[in-house]
């Protein structure tokens, strides 16, 4: 009999289109672990928001995962900063869901602490264990974005309560692990460290001058490549401010940018906006290509066409794009934060530089745009490094063998009087 496992993912629905301000890692996450897992013998349920009115409440994805709407507010899309309050309504409807149907799951898989406060109630309930992947904790984001952060100021609370009553927390890179210690006294024998992971069959090296041709991208420039969401923590500032650093005359550089909204025209998003607004005033505007959010199938030939991938968050709970740009033998010059600094192998893969320092990151972009031969040798060493430890197979053996650990009848036991300690 296959284990039946219950996704959920409030805000993230593996159908959203990637690229917008609510829409990326989470999202890859949680279908690619899907389909993986389901490889493995797994049933899947996805539960996410009902966003759009037209679609079904069910939908069967893929073989072995279904994708289940919850009314939890009106059916539109909500900034995820103002989801907390429906969060009752979607637990309610993800309970009358189970009883109507009848459903019986071996456990939750939560994914971002509001998703996590909806298993605490099915643990609660139904008990029902969990394990929970927060994908970023609300003390940390507060650390770095402070007053621009508009999640609720009980965020961090909640977080702590959750931590207690999981049964398990998968951190995603060890900076992440030593966040749910030192901020939130998570017990380490709770915690597993479990990357995410890249797609083999999306991402791998194309030819250079291949995928220059099929973008319509010069053959002979310099080319570096920013591409993700289009939020202000993502540092794109930082990679445009250090364009206006190199010497154009002896390192002639470009630099695409790839995400956002599919208008790439300022008046579609206030951070694009600002971008713009940036790029003229360090006089780069003509060496700056915002090309607007791609289709996925795109991406592979956007890594591969660059020289260098360049991601410079202030900070980043993992970063998917890193993987995927190294998948495509590209080396990756990223922020030493979080989970970029697990990914990047600094001087291997690529290099790893300070966030919000335009000077140095202008300086690694020149080494490796005068070295072609590091640069070669990066992008070999960075397929090799991927393909050894950061494949979704990889990922979902090790997610696979944590559920199976917790489905044991002796760690159902303890998880059970765990639960009822923490209540």
């Amino acid at each position: 009999m296959k284990n039946k496992i219950a996704f959920i993912s409030e805000h993230a629905s593996p159908l959203a289109i990637l690229g917008g301000v609510d829409s990326g890692g989470q999202n890859v996450y949680v279908a690619e672990l899907a389909k993986h897992l389901v490889k493995k013998g797994y049933e899947i349920d996805i539960f996410t928001r009902w966003e759009n009115h037209k679609e079904s409440m069910i939908i069967n994805w893929e073989p072995g995962i279904r994708v289940i709407h919850m009314e939890a507010g009106p059916k539109q899309v909500i900034p995820k900063e103002e989801l907390m309050d429906y969060m009752h309504d979607f637990t309610q409807s993800m309970l009358a869901f189970i009883k109507r149907y009848d459903l019986q799951y071996d456990l939750v898989h939560a994914n971002f602490w509001m998703s996590g406060m909806v298993a605490c109630q099915l643990k609660i309930m139904e008990n029902i264990p969990f394990v929970i992947t927060f994908h970023a904790l609300g003390s940390v984001r507060k650390l770095y974005q402070k007053e621009v952060d508009k999640f609720p100021e009980i965020r961090t609370t909640i977080e702590t309560e959750i931590v207690k009553y999981a049964d398990q927390i998968i951190a995603e890179c060890p900076q992440d692990r030593l966040d749910l210690i030192n901020y939130y006294q998570a017990p380490d024998n709770k915690i597993t460290i479990i990357p995410c992971g890249f797609s083999k069959t999306e991402f791998y090296p194309v030819n250079k001058n291949y995928a220059r041709k099929l973008l319509n991208l010069d053959l002979e420039e310099n080319i570096i490549l920013q591409l993700g969401r289009m939020v202000p923590r993502k540092g794109i500032d930082n990679v445009i401010s250090a364009l206006a650093r190199i010497d154009q005359k002896t390192t002639p550089t470009r630099l695409v940018v790839v995400g956002g909204d599919s208008n790439p025209y300022p008046n579609s998003s206030p951070e694009l906006k600002r971008l713009e607004l940036l790029a003229n005033q360090e006089e780069v505007d003509l060496l700056v290509d915002f090309v607007g959010r791609k289709d996925r199938e795109l991406l592979k030939y956007y890594y591969s066409a660059a020289d260098i991938f360049i991601t410079t968050p202030w900070y980043e709970p993992f970063g998917i794009t890193p993987l995927e740009a190294m998948a495509c033998g590209t080396p990756v010059i990223g922020s030493n934060v979080g989970g970029v600094k697990y990914t990047v192998a600094d001087g291997q893969t690529g290099f790893l530089v300070p966030a919000k320092d335009p000077d140095t990151l202008a300086q690694r972009i020149v080494q490796l745009l005068s070295d072609r031969p590091l640069m070669f040798n990066m992008g070999a060493e960075a397929i090799k490094r991927v393909n050894a430890e950061f494949t979704w197979t990889h990922v979902s053996n090790k997610v696979s063998d944590l559920y199976q650990l917790m489905m044991q009848p002796s760690q159902k036991h303890t998880m059970l009087r765990n639960s009822v300690h923490a209540a």
